[in-house]
């Protein structure tokens, strides 16, 4: 395995065990080697730091482990069936009403770059880094050991998560059967997924607490769901009993999804109403009376240099949200935006709440679910940030 050497003081990040290394950390090691090589980690006085992927970028070593490892087929079996023990302990496998949850969150999990979603008895692969993609194969092996005949199908879909040109020669597909689209349950409520054709890997599981506390307060409510994607919030607010739910999207991909959902949960039409529309022109006419308003965009923010226009945004979003929500109302809102972190999001709902003229209560603070695990020592694993607020 060849070597990377650590400058002296940088080394420091490594041995607190965070899984990142950053370009200006390198002291040598790094001509002739082949992006996503695997390479051993070693400090500047010979010690061993750990074992991880090389990529040529600001994050140019990822770690997998801090031990010395060949990581061959029994390295990655093995962290696979510690991601699935860990779903297991939290009660989200082998559940006829819980069919899906994700099994691998990257850094959560100790294999940074690499996600991995069940639905049913699929799983949808996603590597975000060279190193991972080029591990495909021994991933494939470690799943099937892991998974046995309870999984039938494995999808790779990293094309779009892959650096541009490396992924130029990429094809998503079928590493093991084939399955298509798939009508999963969700704490008992059903969903079509469609990991080919959809966002991500097909659905947001990381959004599936959050959707069971939005249940507890939608019954007779009028609700509407913003950004709405495949409906998750507003069919969780229909099986709970809402007056009425509007979905709003702008991709009429996302709004047939939708009402196929709202099909499958056999939901009176008149019940719900979907509009495919940009999210800011909806608001902008739509009346003031919901007792319950949910913003759950897309990430505005994908890197730093954008975070200022991305915090602009949430806050015009939000003051424009707030002033469509009645008197002892909810706003469940949220960020993806990783570089947005829970105290600048929160001091952007803040000023939204000052633009708009709404006094309110923060009365939930919110996340990613569990099967989304954030490392202890990689604070930036937690992505998704949300609030609840109530409002006079």
């Amino acid at each position: 395995m060849k070597q990377v050497i650590i400058k002296r003081k940088k080394e420091i990040a490594l041995q607190r065990r965070h899984p990142w290394v950053f370009s200006g950390a390198i002291k040598t090691g790094t001509e002739g080697l082949e992006e996503g090589d695997t390479v051993s980690i070693i400090g500047e006085s010979g010690q061993h730091l750990g074992v991880g992927h090389f990529q040529r970028g600001s994050i140019m070593l990822r770690v997998l482990s801090f031990e010395p490892t060949e990581a061959g087929q029994a390295f990655w079996t093995q962290k696979l069936q510690q991601a699935y023990d860990c779903r297991a302990r939290l009660g989200l496998t082998e559940r006829p009403d819980l069919q899906a949850y994700r099994l691998v969150h990257a850094e959560g999990d100790g294999l940074p770059g690499l996600i991995v979603d069940i639905y049913g008895a699929t799983a949808v692969v996603q590597c975000h880094s060279i190193g991972m993609h080029r591990c495909l194969p021994l991933i494939t092996q470690g799943l099937q050991d892991v998974l046995g005949p309870g999984l039938s199908a494995i999808y790779h879909k990293s094309s779009n998560t892959l650096p541009s040109k490396y992924a130029s020669e990429v094809e998503d597909g079928y590493l093991m059967g084939e399955a298509g689209k798939a009508v999963i349950q969700e704490y008992g409520h059903p969903f079509e997924v469609d990991w080919e054709g959809g966002q991500k890997t097909g659905f947001f599981l990381d959004q599936r607490e959050n959707r069971q506390l939005l249940a507890q307060y939608a019954a007779g409510k009028k609700v509407l769901n913003t950004f709405c994607y495949t409906g998750g919030f507003s069919i969780y607010a229909l099986q709970a009993g809402a007056h009425t739910v509007e979905s709003v999207d702008v991709s009429s991909a996302a709004m047939q999804i939708t009402d196929r959902n709202v099909a499958l949960g056999g939901f009176d039409a008149q019940q719900h109403t979907s509009h495919t529309q940009d999210v800011m022109a909806f608001l902008k006419t739509a009346p003031e009376d919901y007792d319950i308003v949910v913003v759950d965009p897309p990430a505005f923010a994908k890197n730093i240099k954008k975070r200022h226009k991305a915090v602009q945004g949430y806050k015009r979003l939000n003051a424009l949200a707030l002033q469509k929500i009645k008197p002892g109302g909810l706003l469940f809102t949220f960020s993806c935006s990783q570089v947005v972190d829970q105290k600048l999001f929160y001091d952007t709902i803040v000023a939204a709440a000052m633009e708009a003229g709404r006094p309110a209560q923060v009365v939930h603070q919110l996340t990613q679910g569990p099967d989304h695990p954030v490392n202890i020592f990689h604070p930036e694993g937690a992505y998704l940030k949300g609030l609840v607020l109530l409002l006079e």
